[in-house]
């Protein structure tokens, strides 16, 4: 993220009003550090500076001009620790650990960090979601050389197979705010021990005009593309320690600091860590093509038994291969079919269908192999015994993890539908629940059990279903003019649909631990703005209440954020309350709801009556 030139806007001491909410921030985002693990970082008794530059970033230092933490927005919601913050409280993040030091390399360069480079341990990919922030580190030492912000959830990089960007990397060890000062506290321990500051002269701050142009940075290093855009920096020693000091014009060529650093990370001594050098060998060491035959036709198995359903074929032979047999292999283990007996994916799948496993026919216009059919009698099927996937879980301690943290203004709006008169006899025939709600896929997995069971496939065509008298009647009776003929088949891909919407629709709300059920289809929130006496103008919402947020609790936030008066008044005639702020903050409220609140942008609803 460091890389192109931008001058500092400003640069102060922070007020003891400043330091206390950075403070606050701090603890909000870092949930796993400490009181005395704060005051480590930045002590009660030494002078903290801040440096803002034009493109939004701030950096905080201590006196002296040690940076610790950057906000990458000067919004306070995405604060990230230094390197050398993380060398005092290693713990402050959680970490990636890498498999060794060639992929220290590329992480030095600039790159960002892959999912194969990572060392996953012995009881799975640890539980994460998008967005956070984590440390990345070597083996054999406990002081992490990179900060980044995750690109995905565990169970989205499980479903992807472990592979593509895990860590988008905001600042690295050696990058040019590592350059920007004289680090007083370095870990006498592997990886950093021979490389400390052999070039004293690299003190310039350089940071990238733009929150993407670190992405783009990232993937010209990996390629081996060189930048070297010469530009203002600003010396950040100077501005921490010295606010009046003047602005300092110098370049540096990244990739000849990344090949320096790169020729000590060839020497990282790992200190008794045999199981992380055992279990690299193991990665290494080539599978041989019967053995990948033999997964192969496991990984194949589990999936037919654990995630394809009948309901979803007929299903291309790619979507086969990424969505359901890639996730099935084993932990670290790499599948090519390319390394395979068979070399083609499309092979193979005709290869298991002359077996009588499955059923494939080519496509001759996209010319790929589409699975048909599952033969769930075929001995391979029934001799075969799937293995448990273990369910991640988060153990609960004394602290609150990240993802609790955020959970308390997390949203997460569920549509789920209740059983009608209509579908009763399809839920009574399967021997479901005709009280219960339940989701879109969960009905459509009843309905296609009752078309499994009655055997309504037609056997010519089976992605068509033969309507039955019940069926037919859940499906159309009431809904069919009179004098029309009902439909007496139907494609599998509108059968789901055409169930679901003969239920009745709700909602589930849940914010953090509450959670609500209400009837109908969600509401929207209402932003309005316009004028009163005087020409003032007021901004107004409503509608809170659908969302779970406190009116009362809100109304104190926002008079905060825009320095104006707000107020709570009753809506007239309605059940619900709506807030009232003094001023026209229209777009700025609706941007807040979103993204503070995680409102859907499609269920705000804003009109502006001043612009009229």
């Amino acid at each position: 993220m460091f890389k192109k030139a931008v001058e500092a806007r400003s640069h102060q001491r922070l007020s003891g009003a400043d330091r206390k909410k950075l403070k606050r921030s701090l603890k909000n985002k870092f949930p796993r550090a400490s009181e005395s693990d704060i005051d480590s970082v930045l002590p009660p008794k030494v002078e903290i500076a801040v440096a803002k530059f034009q493109n939004r970033v701030h950096v905080y230092g201590v006196e002296g001009g040690f940076p610790i933490f950057f906000d990458i927005d000067g919004r306070g919601t995405d604060i990230f620790p230094t390197v050398y913050a993380l060398w005092k409280v290693p713990d402050l993040l959680p970490s990636f650990m890498l498999k060794g030091g060639e992929v220290s390399r590329y992480i030095i360069g600039g790159a960002d960090l892959m999912f194969p480079g990572i060392s996953i341990p012995a009881e799975g990919l640890p539980s994460f979601i998008a967005g956070e922030a984590w440390a990345v580190k070597v083996p054999g030492n406990p002081a992490p050389m990179a900060v980044g912000i995750t690109t995905m959830s565990s169970t989205e990089a499980a479903k992807a197979g472990l592979r593509g960007k895990a860590l988008k990397i905001m600042h690295y060890y050696h990058d040019l705010l590592w350059e920007s000062v004289e680090c007083p506290y370095v870990p006498n321990v592997g990886f950093f021990e021979d490389v400390v500051f052999e070039d004293p002269t690299l003190s310039s701050l350089q940071v990238s005009d733009s929150y993407s142009g670190a992405n783009d940075s990232s993937n010209d290093q990996q390629n081996g593309i060189s930048d070297k855009e010469n530009g203002q920096s600003v010396d950040v020693a100077d501005v921490l320690s010295e606010p009046s000091s003047a602005l300092v014009a110098q370049t540096n060529s990244g990739n000849e600091i990344a090949e320096e650093i790169a020729a000590h990370v060839d020497d990282l001594k790992v200190t008794d860590d045999g199981s992380a050098d055992q279990s690299i060998e193991e990665d290494q060491h080539p599978l041989s093509t019967e053995d990948v035959d033999t997964l192969l036709e496991k990984c194949l198995l589990q999936a037919l038994h654990t995630t394809v359903k009948d309901k979803d074929l007929p299903m291309p032979g790619s979507t086969l291969w990424s969505n359901h047999v890639l996730p099935c292999r084993p932990s670290g283990i790499t599948l090519d079919i390319k390394k395979s007996s068979y070399k083609k994916l499309s092979k193979w799948l005709q290869a298991k269908s002359s077996t009588g496993l499955i059923t494939v026919k080519e496509d001759k216009y996209k010319k790929e192999s589409i699975l048909l059919s599952v033969n769930r009698k075929h001995p391979d099927y029934s001799s075969f015994k799937p293995e448990k996937r273990q369910v991640e879980k988060t153990v609960q301690t004394g602290v609150p993890t990240v993802s609790e943290s955020r959970s308390l203004r997390m949203l997460e709006v569920v549509e789920v539908y209740k059983p009608s008169v209509h579908v009763n006899p399809i839920l009574a025939s399967v021997g479901a629940d005709t009280g219960k709600l339940y989701s879109a896929s969960e009905a459509t997995d009843i309905v296609f059990t009752y078309v499994e069971k009655e055997n309504l496939v037609k056997q010519t065509d089976k992605s068509i279903v033969v309507l039955d008298p019940i069926l037919c009647d859940a499906l159309f009776k009431g809904a069919i003019k009179k004098g029309t003929m009902y439909p007496t088949e139907i494609h599998k891909r509108d059968l789901g649909a055409a169930f679901v919407n003969r239920m009745q629709a709700h909602h589930v709300v849940t914010r953090g631990s509450e959670s609500v059920v209400r009837k109908g289809g969600l509401k929207t929130i209402q932003i309005m703005t316009e004028r009163r006496q005087g020409n003032k103008k007021v901004t107004k919402l409503s509608g809170l209440e659908t969302f779970l947020v406190d009116p009362e609790a809100l109304a104190s936030e926002l008079q905060k954020k825009f320095a104006c008066s707000t107020t709570v008044a009753e809506l007239p005639g309605k059940k619900g309350h709506e807030v009232v702020v003094q001023g026209g903050v229209i777009d700025d409220l609706a941007k807040h709801m979103i993204e503070q609140y995680g409102i859907p942008k499609r269920s705000i609803e804003v009109l502006d009556k001043t612009r009229r």
